[in-house]
């Protein structure tokens, strides 16, 4: 199959046989056009003939993404975009070639659209300093991108001035708009500490990007009873993404996310890769994002998870010092 028809699949799933079926066609395009899981797979000693259902697939682990350019039917000379993941001096950061933005924002789209309906239906605006004050941050853009889709003229990124952003998301309420803020940990904390409200149901909060060093680290459940309370909302959302993919999930509250139709989460067992583990066993996430047809689509995390009964699935946390052969489920909850 060629890659534009494979493009066209990927865009036209409609259940998990549709989604199925376009990975295995991934998966094969991907294992004959990139050089560096065409090795990985090899490595493992996987016969590509004998994939045949995304159970087989083998995910690339994430770390090759700070130390190979990891690419399919293409070169860094092909790709206008290259996202790049934060890190601290000294530290390798993953780097993330995108030969067609147009696909991450089709993708974008269509997984937003899922969840939240059309993006004209809000005003959007976005508190993600640690974002804003460096380059590459796929957060930015697509942050941008939901912005261009609602139609609104007015910049609505916000570095440090929370009063501002405050006054902003009153005018909004006042002209009838329903406001989606999506803020990155650390600022959102700052923000509500600084500037408490009662918004009710006129403001969506999406929490995005943990502390980035900038406080304490505590457990997600904290963080939202802290904000809830203090901007009077019902529920604390959430968006899962990461520099190395292209597709997001989203949670409503409680940090149950859902995939969109273009991703799907699978856990693996925390001692062996190669297996997966049934529902409600805790382990590490691996992601197939189809959205991600010239890289990688099939990615070894290093976050820990656990699938619910009910399709949602949960992050659990982070484990940093994994290794290639699988991570540790000691975790701090």
């Amino acid at each position: 199959m060629d890659i534009k028809t494979i493009e066209q699949q990927i865009f036209t799933v409609a259940n998990n046989v549709d989604f199925d079926s376009a990975a295995v066609e991934v998966f094969n395009y991907q294992y004959r056009t990139n050089p560096v899981y065409n090795q990985y797979v090899n490595y493992l000693g996987i016969s590509p003939e004998r994939v045949e259902s995304v159970h087989k697939i083998p995910f690339l682990p994430i770390q090759f993404f700070k130390t190979h350019t990891v690419l399919s039917g293409c070169g860094i000379e092909d790709c206008p975009e290259c996202f790049t993941s934060s890190g601290t001096t000294g530290q390798n950061t993953s780097r993330h070639y995108v030969k067609d933005p147009e696909i991450y924002f089709r993708s974008l789209e269509i997984g937003f659209r899922q969840f939240y309906g059309s993006p004209d239906n809000y005003t959007i605006l976005a508190l993600l300093p640690s974002y804003l004050e460096r380059k590459g941050s796929s957060l930015i853009v697509m942050a941008q991108r939901l912005m261009q889709l609602s139609g609104q003229k007015e910049e609505g990124f916000f570095l440090y001035d929370f009063n501002a952003l405050q006054q902003r998301i009153n005018q909004e309420i006042a002209s009838g708009k329903k406001v989606l803020l999506i803020g990155v940990t650390f600022a959102l904390l700052d923000f509500a500490e600084q500037y408490p409200q009662h918004y009710g149901d006129n403001v969506i909060i999406m929490e995005t990007g943990g502390m980035k060093g900038r406080k304490k680290e505590i457990i997600r459940q904290e963080v939202h009873q802290i904000l809830t309370s203090q901007l009077g909302v019902n529920a604390i959302h959430s968006e899962y993404g990461m520099t190395e993919l292209l597709s997001q999930a989203y949670s409503s509250g409680g940090g149950l996310y859902r995939e969109t139709s273009t991703m799907k989460i699978i856990i693996r067992d925390s001692t062996d890769p190669l297996s997966t583990t049934p529902d409600t066993t805790a382990g590490c996430i691996n992601v197939i994002d189809l959205a991600n047809i010239h890289s990688c689509s099939f990615i070894e995390t290093q976050d820990l998870g656990i699938r619910h009964q009910d399709g949602t699935f949960e992050v659990l946390g982070r484990n940093d010092h994994s290794d290639i052969r699988g991570c540790n489920l000691m975790y701090a909850g």
